[in-house]
């Protein structure tokens, strides 16, 4: 499918797919989706709660730990500014992000998110994506990545993750991707308590969270949308 790189309104850039007339991130602005709906209502909502597991490194400073799967790794935008928020709120987060199509080299190359986040940061955008797939990295002391290759269907983690950034492409081109089975696929992967959100505010995908046991939230959608969509599982 042909692929062309634009800017979205907010100036940062992201990937569109021609053929499906979508994108990998809000045509209204890529950043401000980011961290409106993963940053702010996903992992500042986290850390707001006493959900934290208390972690020992190596100069036995406590400090807390949170697990994150991201389900569609992309272009990495969301990776990179929750490393960068990593180091900002004083934890430790132990990232996995899946991706069944990475995105290429050349496509990379041409987003310009650590120009306009934080320009000495652009050694580390790189690093997230040079990093081989299947293996853990320490892209810095804050902040492990493991990137798996599959597909979501694959995806067999029990109790394992906090929180879940759900950003696969939209319902409307990719509804297998928005079933019953694969919100049951994402329960289970969570731990109790845990957390998924997602810019996707369609009944239909309410209902799918709702009916494997998610306790649903609309929250205020990011520039462009009206909804957004938090999902909690209920001790």
């Amino acid at each position: 499918m042909k692929r062309k790189i634009i800017t979205t309104g907010d100036g940062s850039k992201t990937i569109q797919i021609e053929d499906w007339d979508e994108q990998y991130h809000s045509v209204h602005g890529a950043i401000q989706e980011a961290n409106h709906v993963f940053i702010k209502h996903g992992l500042h909502h986290i850390c707001n709660t006493d959900m934290l597991e208390v972690a020992t490194n190596k100069n036995q400073q406590n400090i807390p730990e949170i697990s994150i799967l991201e389900i569609g790794f992309g272009t990495g935008l969301n990776t990179f500014i929750t490393a960068l928020e990593a180091h900002k709120l004083g934890i430790k987060i132990d990232y996995v992000g899946v991706e069944a199509y990475p995105v290429a080299t050349n496509e990379v190359n041409q987003l310009n998110y650590a120009e306009l986040i934080q320009k000495e940061a652009s050694e580390m955008f790189n690093k997230l994506h040079e990093v081989p797939w299947e293996e853990q990295f320490e892209i810095s002391p804050s902040f492990l990545l493991t990137k798996r290759q599959q597909f979501f269907s694959e995806i067999k983690d029990q109790s394992s993750f906090d929180l879940i950034y759900f950003d696969a492409f939209g319902a409307r081109v990719q509804p297998d991707l928005w079933t019953e089975a694969i919100f049951d696929i994402m329960y289970h992967a969570l731990k109790s308590n845990g957390v998924l959100v997602t810019y996707s505010a369609k009944g239909s995908v309410r209902r799918a969270m709702q009916a494997v046991g998610f306790t649903v939230e609309r929250l205020e959608g990011p520039p462009g949308k009206r909804e957004m969509l938090r999902a909690s599982k209920a001790e």
